[in-house]
């Protein structure tokens, strides 16, 4: 064996030791670090033909470029909507790269990961009170999510005009209809073939980012004879609106589409007795996007698709492998190598699954509420300021606003609050104008944090 292998290897006690160690040094002190870093200037060294070992690699990524972390994870991070890491996320995640499954088969030769996978899916489904009449599988994020559930809309689509899509590649015929859809629904249509501006508009309801189902209706007779995909928002990322799903449903049941929910971080409303309503009817959705990498807080890397069982045979033949006999009959062997789109793809359910079985319903209730009252508390803030104002009623978790005046001045002054490096929020547009947003997601974010934005943007505003 190459020796600093085999030096590492009978020294792992050590390595794992100190990164444990400096893990926890990160993570105790967390509040305290910045959530900007304006200059990333750093020495970026070509390779070197001997190694240096990982304890001297762990000490120089230390001393050159772990000052330059932001707290993306941290309580006050709050430009994205970004979880942080749960300590049942953060041991299933160091340990999925411990086991290094290539997570794949139920049946047959193989390991146990791809069964704990579809557990995890299971009491996912439990938790956000979903049937068990969905299948799906974890992929890297929202964006992969979407794909996923249109990728299989697409052959749905194909299929009702006697087209194999995955086969003869995409026509003309398919319709795609939504009323605000988030940016990776639009990249996966363009990634689909579909086209990125080939998405026929509903109109919003007045003040609102939610779908006019009167125009939706409309648009669903105009498109009479074409098959129909459409995109639903349960949860949008500006004001957190949804459309109503319920109604969405019952036009199903006239109309024939297929109905793709994206609720990325609002499907976690399912937690909270308070606000399942919103989520009324989405059992009756053809595929769901949920992120786990948002509010469930697991680290990034961490999606969720879930598609209608009685869809497998479209989700087969969107994703199978069909040149590769080497890994089975895909209708005989369930493997995710057919019906995700990733073959080579890591064990990503066993953070998801740690935090489950860790904090249990009860756990998950706690940090939705928990993320709901500070956007009211930030809410309150800006809507009693003389210096903001709330643009859309804080219906959830995010909080949209602006200045009162000086509009043109939010670039500015967003720029100098986030440069001061303990809170951090994006700018945003809604109904086109120019806007700010915060997204509470984050189970360590308390009260405290929202007096420490508070006192930030009031000093931020001194000399703009």
């Amino acid at each position: 064996m190459f020796e600093l292998f085999e030096n590492e290897l009978n020294s792992l006690d050590d390595i794992l030791d100190q990164v444990k160690n400096d893990s926890l040094g990160f993570l105790e002190k967390i509040h305290e670090k910045p959530t900007s870093i304006a200059d990333q200037s750093v020495a970026l060294p070509g390779l070197n033909a001997v190694g240096i070992g990982a304890l001297a690699s762990l000490d120089y990524f230390k001393q050159h470029y772990e000052k330059l972390m932001v707290a993306s994870g941290g309580p006050r991070y709050w430009g994205f909507v970004t979880g942080g890491a749960t300590p049942a996320a953060i041991a299933g995640d160091w340990l999925t790269a411990v086991y290094d499954q290539n997570t794949q088969s139920v049946q047959g030769e193989g390991d146990v990961s791809a069964i704990l996978e579809q557990q995890t899916i299971r009491l996912l489904c439990e938790l956000l009170h979903l049937p068990e009449d969905f299948q799906g599988g974890f992929v890297t994020g929202a964006t992969m999510s979407n794909f996923t559930g249109l990728a299989v809309a697409r052959q749905w689509a194909g299929e009702q005009s006697g087209r194999d899509i995955s086969r003869e590649g995409v026509g003309g015929q398919m319709v795609v209809m939504a009323a605000t859809p988030h940016s990776s629904v639009v990249k996966s249509l363009s990634m689909l073939g579909i086209g990125s501006s080939n998405v026929i508009r509903i109109a919003a309801l007045e003040g609102r980012e939610a779908m006019d189902l009167a125009d939706f209706e409309r648009q669903l007779k105009a498109c009479a004879g074409r098959p129909v995909i459409v995109n639903c928002s349960a949860g949008t990322v500006n004001t957190v609106d949804f459309d109503d799903i319920k109604a969405i449903v019952a036009l199903k049941k006239r109309y024939n589409f297929w109905l793709h929910i994206d609720a990325a971080f609002g499907g976690f409303a399912a937690c909270s007795p308070s606000y399942r309503h919103l989520l009324e009817g989405w059992e009756q959705a053809d595929s769901i996007t949920i992120d786990c990498h948002k509010w469930m807080n697991v680290p990034y890397d961490s999606a969720v698709s879930l598609v209608r069982k009685s869809h497998s045979r479209l989700q087969i033949s969107t994703f199978q492998n069909s040149n590769a006999p080497y890994l089975g009959d895909p209708l005989d062997n369930f493997s995710y190598l057919n019906f995700l789109p990733e073959n080579s793809r890591r064990f990503r359910a066993l953070p998801a699954w740690f935090s489950l079985t860790a904090y249990g319903r009860n756990g998950f209730e706690w940090i939705v509420q928990n993320g709901i009252e500070r956007a009211q508390e930030f809410g309150d803030y800006i809507e009693t300021s003389e210096h903001f104002e709330l643009l859309a009623p804080v219906r959830l978790n995010v909080v949209c606003f602006r200045l009162k005046s000086g509009v043109e001045r939010m670039p500015e002054f967003l720029k100098k609050m986030n440069r001061r490096g303990k809170i951090f929020m994006t700018p945003t547009l809604l109904s086109g104008h120019s806007a700010m947003r915060a997204a509470f997601v984050n189970y360590r974010t308390g009260n405290q944090d929202i007096l420490v934005a508070i006192r930030e943007m009031e000093e931020a505003l001194q000399g703009l």
